[in-house]
């Protein structure tokens, strides 16, 4: 009976290039994996903090009381970037000399449209990482797969008769690159297809709040609104 041969000493038998290319994609799936838990928690914290505001938003707080809280926040994502982009914008040109409803109104959204391509480029980090690695990585282990094969009919070249024995140790250690390839594959493409649905999810999101608030700026933009502390302004109440 043959005796049993582990993969550990099949991966240690193989050529140097082969255990090179392996090493490579031990890497690749480490960090492939940092990458998921990592945009995994930055997507939970991100949800999370949406609620947040939106609770906030809706609770009927004077928009200038709120601009306050939220400008003084040192972290401000999602929505909160949005609003303080965007009303900010809208109190910069309610400053100048007679400017026009449309202006006022204008200027704050396209304030909140810069701040959400900012907000989705800085979300879209790690997403183009991982799709290379889904895509790359089954080509990178079949290289070593086929190179591992080819240098093992090579050592066949000399032998006077060719057995299944010679040759399938050779052909299972190369066969491991392609395993590996696949192993760091597969959680790279699952991972940037779901991710890549909720960033479809927090895009609409974005739209949808950029909109509702252009609304209520252009259904107020006759109210004075101060962001001035409230000891020497009255803030008006706009809802």
């Amino acid at each position: 009976m043959a005796p049993e041969v582990s993969i550990l000493s099949l991966v240690l038998a193989a050529s140097p290039l082969v255990k090179g290319v392996m090493g490579l994609l031990l890497l690749i799936s480490i960090y492939s994996w940092y990458a998921i838990l990592t945009k995994r928690a930055q997507l939970s914290k991100m949800r999370s903090q949406y609620k947040a505001f939106e609770q906030r938003f809706w609770s009927g707080i004077e928009l200038g009381e709120l601009y306050r809280q939220t400008s003084r926040e040192r972290v401000r994502e999602g929505m909160a970037a949005l609003f303080v982009a965007g009303f900010g914008e809208f109190l910069r040109v309610r400053q100048l000399s007679s400017p026009g409803p449309e202006d006022q109104v204008e200027g704050a959204m396209r304030a909140m449209r810069a701040a959400q391509l900012r907000e989705l480029e800085r979300l879209e980090t790690h997403l183009p990482t991982l799709a290379t690695i889904g895509s790359t990585s089954p080509y990178i282990g079949l290289f070593g797969t086929v190179w591992g094969i080819m240098t093992s009919f090579q050592g066949l070249a000399g032998a006077q008769q060719a057995t299944l024995s010679m040759v399938a140790p050779g052909i299972a250690e190369a066969l491991i690159a392609t395993a590996m390839g696949l192993f760091a594959a597969i959680p790279a493409v699952v991972a940037y297809n779901r991710f890549s649905a909720e960033m479809d999810r927090v895009d609409s999101g974005l739209d949808g709040f950029r909109d509702e608030f252009s609304n209520i700026l252009q259904r107020h933009v006759g109210v004075t609104v101060d962001a001035t502390p409230k000891s020497t302004v009255k803030q008006p109440v706009i809802r």
